[in-house]
C-alpha cells in the first residue's frame, strides 16, 4: 500500500521545508552567536526536523532529546502528558533551544513541565523552535521564538509528524484524509 494514497493534499512542500529550515538556520546562528547552544528535541516527531535544522545552523552546538506523550493512538491531545525520557546531559549555563514538529493545543510543552523543567535547570535561556504552529487549537499560551510555518487546524502527517506511528516518513507535510483518522 501507498502512503501517499491516504493524504487528501499535500499542504508543504519539500522544498519549502527545506528553504524555510535554511532560513531558521541562518537566524539561529546569528541570535546564538557566541553562546552555548543545547537543541532539545521533543522525540518522535522533531528528530527529522532536528537532523535537517541542525545542518543549517552554522555555529557550534550540541543536541539532546526528551519523549513525551499527550496523544496515546487518539488524534487530538489528551492534555495528560508523560515523560517518557529526559536529558542525557546537563544544561546548566547553556542556551536551550526546545525543538518541537507542531505546537497546537500546547500541553505538550506546557502541561509537561518541559519549558519550565529545563528553566528550573538552570539553563541560560529557554526558547522555542517549532516546525508548525496551530493557533486555532491553543489551550495553553505558549511563547514560540523560531516558527516554520502557521497552519490550519487540520490533521497533519508526514514530515516526522505521524498518525498511529504512520506517515512521518513522508518528505511533505500533507493533509490526512479524515476517513483514515476516523474524523469528519
Amino acid at each position: 500500500m501507498d502512503i501517499n494514497q491516504d493524504i487528501a493534499q499535500v499542504l508543504i512542500t519539500e522544498d519549502q521545508i527545506a528553504g524555510r529550515i535554511k532560513e531558521l538556520g541562518i537566524q539561529i546562528s546569528k541570535d546564538y552567536e557566541g553562546k552555548e547552544l543545547v537543541l532539545v528535541a521533543i522525540l518522535k516527531g522533531a528528530s527529522i526536523f532536528l537532523a535537517d535544522l541542525v545542518r543549517e545552523i552554522s555555529i557550534p552546538l550540541s543536541f539532546d532529546f526528551v519523549a513525551i506523550s499527550s496523544y496515546g493512538a487518539d488524534s487530538r491531545s489528551s492534555g495528560v502528558v508523560r515523560l517518557l525520557k529526559d536529558l542525557d546531559e546537563s544544561i546548566e549555563s547553556k542556551h536551550v533551544l526546545v525543538v518541537e514538529d507542531i505546537v497546537d493545543t500546547g500541553w505538550t510543552l506546557r502541561l509537561s513541565y518541559i519549558v519550565e523543567n529545563l528553566r528550573s535547570r538552570k539553563a541560560a535561556s529557554v526558547r522555542v523552535c517549532t516546525l508548525l504552529d496551530k493557533p486555532s487549537q491553543r489551550k495553553v499560551d505558549v511563547g514560540i521564538d523560531y516558527n516554520g510555518f502557521t497552519v490550519e487546524d487540520k490533521y497533519v502527517v508526514g514530515y516526522g509528524l505521524d498518525f498511529n506511528g504512520k506517515y512521518r516518513s513522508l518528505p511533505y507535510i500533507g493533509v490526512l484524509k479524515p476517513e483514515v483518522y476516523g474524523g469528519g
